[in-house]
């Protein structure tokens, strides 16, 4: 700990560079741009096939368009952050994603809303978690998994706030005004929050021995990358399409939108509960270890949410617990490239990282929509997300590096 105090005071990554009103700024944004450019969707998307009769595989496969480019662009965009900081990386992520979500809104025919979906992607890419971990890993190191935790803690809640908000609006008034609302609340909230909240100084990236060597080792090519790479891949897919997928099948077993909209926003509740725990897991296990347990944990939820029907209350509990495990999977892969290889260039790794995961992210809510039906349903579709992530589970002990696999910034 004492040469992680002296490595930040070094490279100018300590207290005093920390811009006091970014990391309250981070998790108000986090909540806000998730809420709606994410989470607004599988409430909506009922409603936007029944008003335009455009199939349902064809406005979920514009979602995944804007996930596929969201993984595409964050790598560029996390060179962007290493060198030049969040501010207007950020602050651009949400001007755009206000106009594309008006595009969405103001559509006329599926081609401009496959553009506007794109546009999101754009947004979501630099505005989500990444951009905003590469900030904190960089502002707060060495104690930055505190501040990561606080961040998805707010993040969880995306969710919550959004989805039922989300069929409130959508019971007044049509989806498309209804996105347009959302779309002034996302602008209003985060453009000016990035703007103002993100402007400190960015501090230099590490330089101490240990970060050279990591910066000069083949990272990306290297055997516990590719595997963790693939764990990840493997296990976004699976929690992905259990995401989007949950609403259809609480539908269904028969019960309403809005019964299935706070099924959704609790499981958010339960990502914001489930991250309290990370930091007691962190001090306990080797990163490799809790890779395998919060992997697996995930294919047991989905499982039981594939076998559970009812009472609608156990579903609420199954789901709570379905997102605890979200929760921790999304600091285990904030927190993965600092596990192993430090802090030195941490947006371009975690972008590489991410770009498959996310890809396999974007793909689940298709590729979920379009197995449901041949399997029989979207039970045995969760039955077949679970095996999945069950294939994840049984590959992360590989993923060790060797000699690092506990966690660099304890």
């Amino acid at each position: 700990m004492t040469n992680a105090h002296t490595t930040s005071a070094a490279t100018g990554t300590g207290d005093r560079s920390r811009p006091r009103a970014a990391l309250p700024a981070l998790c108000l944004t986090q909540i806000v741009s998730w809420g709606i450019i994410y989470y607004a969707f599988p409430v909506l998307n009922p409603q936007i096939t029944h008003a335009t009769s455009w199939p349902t595989g064809a406005t979920t496969a514009a979602f995944s368009l804007g996930l596929v480019v969201s993984a595409l662009a964050g790598i560029r965009i996390g060179r962007l952050l290493d060198h030049r900081g969040p501010c207007a990386v950020m602050t651009a992520g949400s001007t755009l994603g206000a106009a594309s979500l008006a595009t969405v809104a103001t559509a006329p025919n599926l081609p401009v809303f496959f553009a506007g979906w794109a546009l999101a992607g754009l947004a979501m890419a630099a505005t989500f978690y990444q951009p905003a971990f590469a900030a904190l890993t960089r502002w707060w190191a060495p104690d930055h998994i505190r501040a990561l935790t606080l961040v998805t803690l707010a993040g969880g809640l995306a969710s919550t706030v959004f989805a039922p908000l989300t069929a409130l609006l959508a019971d007044h008034l049509s989806w498309r005004h209804t996105y347009l609302v959302l779309a002034a609340i996302l602008a209003t909230i985060t453009i000016p929050a990035h703007a103002l909240a993100l402007r400190a100084p960015w501090p230099p990236a590490p330089t101490s021995p240990a970060h050279a060597a990591a910066a000069q080792a083949p990272v990306s090519r290297s055997r516990p990358f590719l595997l963790l790479a693939a764990v990840f891949t493997l296990s976004a897919f699976a929690m992905y399409a259990v995401v989007i997928a949950l609403v259809p099948l609480l539908l269904e077993h028969g019960y309403t939108t809005n019964q299935a909209a706070w099924a959704l926003g609790l499981g958010g509740a339960g990502q914001t509960l489930g991250r309290t725990l990370y930091a007691a897991l962190a001090r306990r296990t080797a990163a490799t270890t809790r890779t395998t347990i919060l992997v697996a944990l995930g294919g047991l939820t989905t499982a039981a949410l594939a076998f559970v029907s009812g009472p609608y209350t156990l579903l609420i509990a199954v789901s709570i617990a379905a997102g605890m495990v979200r929760g921790n999977l999304t600091l285990l892969q904030a927190t993965a490239i600092t596990d192993r290889w430090g802090t030195t260039h941490y947006g371009h790794l975690s972008g590489l990282l991410a770009a498959p995961a996310t890809t396999a992210a974007a793909l689940a809510p298709f590729a979920g929509a379009a197995l449901a039906t041949p399997l029989g349903g979207y039970s045995h579709l969760f039955i077949l997300l679970a095996v999945i992530s069950a294939t994840a589970a049984l590959t992360a002990p590989w993923t060790a590096t060797g000699g690092n696999t506990q966690s660099s910034i304890r």
